[in-house]
């Protein structure tokens, strides 16, 4: 049901409206104010709406939830590049809005009470919550949230700069009011962009160096805060039980346990061993051989721990392996092309994954932003000035990758990979491809996990029957950001998560400004103006329609330019649990695994082996 909000015309007079056609039709001069904002139509719920159906606003508080993570950390500061932050550490910092979870592109007010905006959106203003407080009492004050904007643009990660390149500034135009200006009106998401700013205590900040990799428990806002840790192997967080926040509607029956904590382990073998011992409540596999065959255990089959098949909405976006398009070797979209058709999906999945995964061929999968067949004429308005700029099969053909029957034979992969590599100057000599002047083609896989290692190796010896050498190797956590970072990598496992409202993120993913940025996303190295052009008329898409025809067109570009091995991925996310929770009887539509709405039933709970629990 639509919900209506105020509209405030020129001269200050105040009107309700609940319908977008009649907004439409009122003077380009009003200005909007609500209690919550949507890219597209209205949102969903009103302002005293009682709590989504996702949730149980009667769930009982207490308990501790323990989950596991991978690698270490070194840093409760998870806002610049250097740190290696621990798992869970950004929630303790609560942002100026809360974004729906089964409604796209929608948000509420959180800090923020009101939002405000004119009709062209060419500002955002937010009117703070007179209850907001940090955890030591104090307000969350208009200062906090301009100090947070600057300093995260001029000294945060990359991304920031990123993210927030079109905000021209922020400045305070009422003792809880405050207002960011846009570089133009162009890009129509920027509302909810600054809606997601996490805000950080300025007067905490004043007397510590920013830039620098910190364990000092910082001062926060959220339904948590940092209780204990011990540095690189655990990090435990207390329910705050007079959290500023607690009985806004979107928070009744969210953040039900007293305490979360997280376990590091260094190896995935160790940690899958921790969870089956009991040490662990809640994993979310990723491994599809675990899934089919190492759960056969006493627990799952008593019932003990519950292994649940939960179907999702979200785009899969692209799990893959990207070239880094800085090393001159794969310059060349057709030895990209080559070495990336050797990849034989078929086999893995049926004797790897066990037939539970699908091929990725969009970065943008699992949704209708997705490209398919050849260009739509919507498609075509974005990409038909860009002719000789972009591959020319985006006009001509549809996009697929290479298929094999699935038993180990490559005969017609190697056929086309030699066909490409010739093309580009490229031929075996004593068994090695090699350059016509005399390099040969021989790179490094660089992974973070060492159950990948099944999937490279097998790719690694296809890559051997066409005279690739491919050297595999698995680093740590730390080790792996750090060459990510500083784009010290040829070919790299990766992943592009993506929205159902892509935006400014996408600057940072392919944007050619990031392509030089240390600790950009850019991690392939594109510097392509086409793709900058395709990305600026996303951004600036006035409407739905125009936003998936771009994306969809952006998506063609991608991928013929083959900038990376498409993996897999799964539209079900597979969780298992120990049997002491219970959880809502409707998972949120773009929010299927949301563990913040489950709860400790403590009667289960003393049914099950007691481990030390810290």
């Amino acid at each position: 049901m639509a919900i209506g909000r105020r509209t405030v015309l020129a001269g200050g007079a105040a009107l309700w409206v609940g319908a977008p056609a009649i907004l439409r039709a009122q003077s380009s001069s009003k200005v909007h104010v609500s209690h919550g904002f949507a890219m597209h139509g209205e949102p969903k719920y009103g302002p005293e709406a009682g709590p989504p159906d996702y949730l149980n606003p009667d769930a009982p508080k207490g308990g501790t939830v323990r989950f596991g993570a991978r690698g270490t950390f070194d840093s409760l500061h998870p806002f610049i590049v250097k740190s290696v932050p621990a798992a869970g550490v950004s929630a303790i910092w609560d942002s100026l809005c809360w974004s729906s979870r089964d409604e796209a592109s929608t948000e509420y007010g959180l800090i923020a009470e009101t939002i405000e905006w004119p009709e062209d959106r060419s500002w955002v203003a937010f009117t703070l919550r007179p209850q907001a407080r940090w955890h030591d009492g104090s307000p969350i004050t208009v200062e906090d949230v301009i100090f947070t904007f600057d300093i995260l643009k001029s000294k945060g990660a990359p991304n920031y700069a990123f993210y927030y390149h079109d905000v021209l500034k922020a400045e305070k135009i009422g003792d809880r009011k405050v207002k960011f200006t846009f570089r133009d009106d162009t890009n129509r998401e920027l509302p909810l962009i600054v809606g997601q700013l996490q805000i950080l205590p300025s007067k905490w900040w004043a007397t510590r160096d920013f830039e620098k990799v910190s364990l000092e428990m910082p001062l926060g806002s959220g339904a948590y805060k940092v209780d204990s840790f011990d540095a690189g192997r655990s990090i435990a967080y207390r329910r705050v039980p007079d959290w500023w926040a607690k009985d806004l509607w979107m928070n009744r029956g969210r953040n039900n346990y007293d305490v979360i904590r997280y376990e590091y382990y260094r190896d995935v073998t160790v940690q899958f061993e921790a969870f089956k011992a009991g040490e662990i409540d809640i994993r979310q596999e990723n491994i599809a051989r675990n899934w089919a065959t190492a759960y056969d255990v006493p627990p799952v089959k008593d019932g003990r721990i519950v292994k649940a098949e939960i179907a999702h909405e979200l785009p899969t976006g692209m799990q893959c392996f990207s070239f880094n398009t800085r090393r001159e070797l794969f310059k060349d979209r057709r030895v990209r092309e080559a070495i990336a058709g050797m990849f034989d999906f078929e086999w893995s999945n049926k004797n790897l994954f066990y037939g539970l995964y699908r091929r990725n061929t969009s970065f943008f999968g699992n949704s209708e932003l997705a490209s398919s067949g050849l260009p739509s004429p919507a498609e075509l308005k974005y990409l038909e000035p860009l002719k000789g700029k972009i591959p020319d099969e985006v006009f001509t053909k549809e996009f697929k990758l290479p298929v094999t029957d699935g038993t180990g034979n490559v005969r017609d992969l190697q056929r086309r990979s030699l066909g490409l590599l010739k093309e580009a100057g490229w031929e075996i000599k004593d068994g090695k491809m090699t350059s016509t002047d005399g390099k040969k083609l021989a790179f490094e896989m660089l992974l973070n996990d060492a159950s990948f290692e099944r999937i490279a190796l097998p790719y690694k010896q296809n890559l051997e029957r066409v005279g690739i050498d491919m050297n595999v190797r698995t680093v740590d956590t730390a080790q792996f950001k750090r060459r990510e970072d500083e784009f010290d990598f040829d070919l790299m496992s990766d992943g592009f998560g993506q929205s159902l409202s892509p935006g400014n993120e996408q600057r940072d993913f392919w944007g050619s400004r990031a392509a030089g940025t240390p600790g950009s996303r850019n991690t392939i190295g594109i510097k392509d103006p086409a793709i900058d052009e395709l990305i600026d008329r996303l951004i600036a898409a006035p409407d739905r329609d125009s936003l998936v025809a771009v994306t969809r067109a952006l998506d063609r570009v991608l991928l013929w330019h083959h900038f990376v091995v498409p993996a897999w991925h799964n539209n079900k996310a597979f969780v298992a649990y120990w049997n002491k929770f219970a959880r809502p009887a409707k998972s949120a539509r773009y929010a299927p695994v949301a563990t913040d709405t489950w709860w400790v039933d403590a009667a289960k709970d003393k049914t099950l082996p007691q481990p030390d629990k810290k």
